[in-house]
C-alpha cells in the first residue's frame, strides 16, 4: 500500500476515534462516521489499486495547498531544479506545482520539473554514464533542496530528490558512504550556482508564480543575467 493510501488510513481512524468519543455529546449518530470510515477506507483502497495513489497524492496535496507558505515553498522549491538545469545545458521540458498538474500532465506524484533526460537514461542502460552527466544531474537534483533552505531556512520538500540521486548512484556502485559524501558535495555546488544566479533565482521565482511557458521562464533568466553583467560592467 501506498504511503498515501496509509495516510488516507490514519485519517479515516482518526475520525472515527474522534466521533465515538464525542458523539454522544453532539448526538451524533454513529451510523454517521461508520459511513464517512467506510467512505475514506474505499477511496484508499481504490486509489491504491486502480490509480496507483495518486488520487490519495491529489487529496493531500489539495488540502496542504491552502497553506499559503507550502504553496511558497512549492515554487521556490522547483524554482531552484529549474534554474539548476538551464545553467547546466539540461533541457527542460515543462513543469507542475500542484498533483493535480501533474495527474493531468500524465506525470506521477506531487510532479516537479520534467527534463529531456534521454542521454541520461541512454548512459544508464549501456553502463557507461560519463561523470559530467552524473554531476550535473545530482546536482540538479539537490537544488530544490537548496534553494528552499536558503528561503526558509529549512528544506520540507527533496526526499524524492535524494531518493533519485541514491537510487542512481547505487546502481553505479557507489557505496553508502561515498552516496553521502556526493550529496553533500552537490548541495554545496547547488547552492554556489544559485547564490551566483540569485537575481536570475529571483526573476524564475516571479514567472513560475504566473505559471510562465518554459520559454518566458528561460527568457526570464537570461534576461535578469544580462542585467547583472551590465550593472557589473558599469561598476568597473
Amino acid at each position: 500500500m501506498s504511503q498515501t493510501a496509509l495516510n488516507l488510513v490514519a485519517i479515516s481512524i482518526f475520525l472515527m476515534t474522534f466521533s465515538v468519543l464525542l458523539g454522544p455529546l453532539i448526538h451524533l449518530s454513529p451510523a454517521v462516521p461508520a459511513i464517512a470510515t467506510f467512505t475514506i477506507l474505499g477511496i484508499a483502497t481504490f486509489d491504491n489499486f486502480s490509480l496507483q495513489g495518486q488520487g490519495g497524492t491529489i487529496i493531500l496535496d489539495w488540502i496542504a495547498s491552502f497553506s499559503p507558505e507550502h504553496r511558497d515553498r512549492i515554487i521556490h522549491h522547483e524554482a531552484g531544479h529549474l534554474l539548476t538545469a538551464h545553467l547546466l545545458n539540461i533541457p527542460v521540458t515543462g513543469y507542475t506545482l500542484s498533483a493535480w498538474e501533474a495527474w493531468r500532465q500524465g506525470q506521477p506524484g506531487q510532479g516537479g520539473v520534467s527534463f529531456d533526460d534521454a542521454e541520461l537514461a541512454t548512459q544508464l542502460e549501456q553502463g557507461k554514464i560519463s561523470a559530467q552527466i552524473i554531476d550535473r544531474y545530482c546536482t540538479i537534483w539537490m537544488a530544490g533542496i537548496v534553494a528552499e533552505t536558503l528561503v526558509f531556512d529549512s528544506a520540507e520538500g527533496g526526499a524524492d530528490d535524494r531518493s533519485k540521486l541514491g537510487a542512481v548512484l547505487a546502481g553505479l556502485g557507489f557505496s553508502e558512504s561515498e552516496r553521502q559524501q556526493k550529496q553533500r558535495f552537490h548541495l554545496l555546488q547547488a547552492k554556489t550556482l544559485l547564490q551566483e544566479n540569485w537575481s536570475s533565482y529571483q526573476a524564475l521565482v516571479k514567472s513560475m508564480e504566473q505559471r510562465a511557458s518554459i520559454l518566458d521562464c528561460q527568457r526570464v533568466i537570461n534576461d535578469a543575467a544580462d542585467i547583472k553583467k551590465k550593472l557589473v560592467l558599469d561598476e568597473n
